[in-house]
């Protein structure tokens, strides 16, 4: 990570109201936890921001308001106006292949299917910092869905609270 630059922190998403809290909304949930009271979003470059300090870092936190297969759009935007080199970009983003109430991180990779990540990739390339939230598989709870369905779905209560607490307990540095 270069400490002289600012490190942008993207949690993806879909904007509107009709999302909030779904499966694949689990980055703008990280995103709004890890921004304090006191945080001033602003609309720049296709996402909603604000800048704060983690742990002594910089930061730029992130929502990208172009949907979730073209947040690559946003994160390119971003970095570029203000010149984040790709090993300061942080991803958060729901994963289907991690059981609800885990999280895993990793630098680089392949995108497992996730659109979000195929255009992030596109768009900036791939050796970034991702922290994966586990929101399980149709298949892992018996259910007939096709993933798409289940990615746009809401948490059941039990569940939200598995993945607010996995939130509560990321460590981005």
């Amino acid at each position: 990570m270069q400490e002289n630059k600012p490190v942008l922190i993207v949690g993806l998403g879909n904007p509107g109201a009709e999302y909030a809290h779904t499966r694949h909304n689990v980055g703008f949930m990280a995103i709004d936890n890890f921004a304090d009271d006191t945080a001033t979003w602003k609309r720049e470059k296709n996402a909603l921001t604000t800048r704060m300090q983690i742990n002594g870092h910089n930061v730029i936190l992130a929502k990208p308001q172009t949907y979730m297969n073209n947040s690559g759009i946003a994160v390119l935007a971003l970095m570029t106006f203000y010149k984040i080199p790709l090993e300061n970009l942080i991803v958060i983003h729901d994963d289907m292949d991690i059981p609800v109430g885990n999280c895993r991180k990793k630098i680089g990779g392949g995108s497992a299917g996730h659109n979000g990540i195929k255009s992030i990739d596109a768009n900036v390339g791939r050796e970034y910092k991702r922290i994966r939230i586990g929101v399980g598989h149709p298949r892992d709870f018996d259910l007939p869905m096709a993933p798409a369905d289940w990615v746009l779905g809401k948490f059941g209560p039990l569940q939200l609270n598995e993945i607010m607490r996995v939130i509560s307990e990321i460590k981005l540095f």
